[in-house]
């Protein structure tokens, strides 16, 4: 019977209950040891009352929980601090908008007795349920994907003193995305095994904005600094999609020449270049577009945001490429 700690990094969004719920319902051993991390901003101070509603549906679980601030400085760093309480050999990362099956403590129990001596990590098998009766949205087919995804943190177990050893999640990643891949290469470069698990999470499709598409851009900074710790094929050890990046710079190029050229009286070349621009502006919105439910809303939505998209991405990735560009090799973060 191997002993296991749970931690979650959360903001106390109004999800935090149905995880939370899931797991106190959960059949099988229970975890040692429960920690949250609070990672809301101090100042203002936040409203104890959502936490305090989350707590109260662990049942006897919630004398093994354990509320830690955090920095609020994203996911990884608060997954550092739930780390540095934990004591058992294995911890289990769980995202807050997340909800364990109905046997996962049992599978988990599986999952860590069966892992060989030179596993490190053990991620679960994520489902993201969608609608039935349409075609899913761009905003639900991206949070499909994350059922693809190798080594996601939204469920996955590791050897407490394997990760204190490699420094635990890299805090300059500061967004839930590609922090997992990193560290899962740097374990994957000391010698270590990942073997996929057989305990299975739900992560359902939350709520968005309409523009949430183009926030998610600021993700591109995060891959300029996967590509300066990992070197350039990151994306096939990562066994990640590449993306559109070079499409989006392109693009970008296309329409910022249009501008200028018009600007300086080339209206010739300022036209061939906006006509180059407006191609691959309409290739990515009809990329988008197709699979989807083509609803009147989701048309427009994807309208405006593949217009956003190419430059908000082509700005991020410089700007991460600049500001990371001589980023060293993470160390051990223990205080």
């Amino acid at each position: 019977m191997t002993p296991y700690a749970v931690v979650v990094p959360t903001l106390v969004r109004d999800c935090l209950p149905d995880c939370l719920a899931a797991l106190a319902a959960a059949r099988g051993p229970r975890p040692e040891r429960i920690v949250l991390v609070d990672d809301r901003p101090a100042t203002p101070v936040p409203d104890p009352e959502p936490l305090e509603h989350a707590l109260s549906v662990l049942g006897d679980l919630r004398a093994r929980t354990t509320v830690l601030p955090g920095e609020a400085r994203g996911p990884a760093a608060a997954r550092n601090t739930g780390l540095r309480a934990v004591t058992e050999p294995w911890v289990v990362f769980l995202d807050d908008d997340v909800q364990v099956g109905p046997h996962w403590c049992a599978q988990l129990r599986r999952d860590l007795d069966e892992a060989t001596p030179d596993t490190a990590g053990v991620p679960g098998v994520i489902t993201v349920p969608l609608p039935g009766g349409r075609r899913p949205t761009d905003w639900e087919r991206g949070t499909a994907g994350l059922a693809r995804a190798r080594w996601i943190s939204a469920d996955m177990a590791y050897r407490t003193g394997v990760l204190r050893r490699a420094g635990g999640f890299d805090e300059r990643f500061p967004r839930a995305h590609r922090e997992d891949a990193d560290l899962a290469l740097r374990l994957l470069d000391s010698g270590w095994r990942i073997r996929r698990g057989r305990r299975t999470t739900l992560h359902p499709v939350r709520p968005a904005s309409r523009w949430a598409s183009v926030g998610k851009q600021r993700g591109h900074a995060d891959d300029a600094l996967m590509r300066r710790l990992h070197g350039p094929d990151w994306w096939e050890r990562a066994v990640s999609p590449r993306g559109r990046i070079r499409r989006h710079a392109a693009i970008t190029a296309a329409g910022a020449a249009a501008c200028a050229l018009a600007a300086t009286g080339h209206r010739r070349a300022a036209a061939a270049c906006a006509a180059g621009w407006a191609a691959g502006t309409a290739e990515f919105a009809r990329a988008r577009i197709a699979p989807g439910p083509r609803t009147p809303e989701e048309v427009a939505t994807v309208l405006a945001t593949s217009v956003v998209i190419p430059p908000a991405a082509t700005w991020h990735r410089l700007a991460g490429a600049w500001r990371h560009r001589n980023a060293p090799a993470w160390r051990e973060v223990a205080r």
